[in-house]
């Protein structure tokens, strides 16, 4: 089953994981690799930006200057 897939609303009857099941679990559920490997990439995205103290604790008063904070960290994290 693909990503495109699982947002379906026909998917609901038969769900796809985007995290791999515990070993114990008594109902399998199948893992979509795609959706898992989407996953990864964004979580370790947050996790270079939360490297800048500045992004992680948000001292900016104001959402647009936050925004340009965020903007410049993800500039040189990713540009590096």
């Amino acid at each position: 089953m693909t990503g495109a897939a699982c947002a379906a609303p026909s998917a609901r009857l038969e769900p796809c994981r985007s995290s791999p099941d515990r070993a114990n679990r008594k109902r399998k559920v199948r893992l979509d690799a795609r959706r898992y490997r989407d996953r990864h990439l964004v979580e370790n995205a947050f996790c270079r930006l939360k490297d800048f103290r500045r992004v992680a604790t948000r001292y900016d008063k104001l959402a647009a200057n936050f925004l340009s904070a965020a903007a410049l960290a993800a500039i040189v994290a990713f540009w590096i």
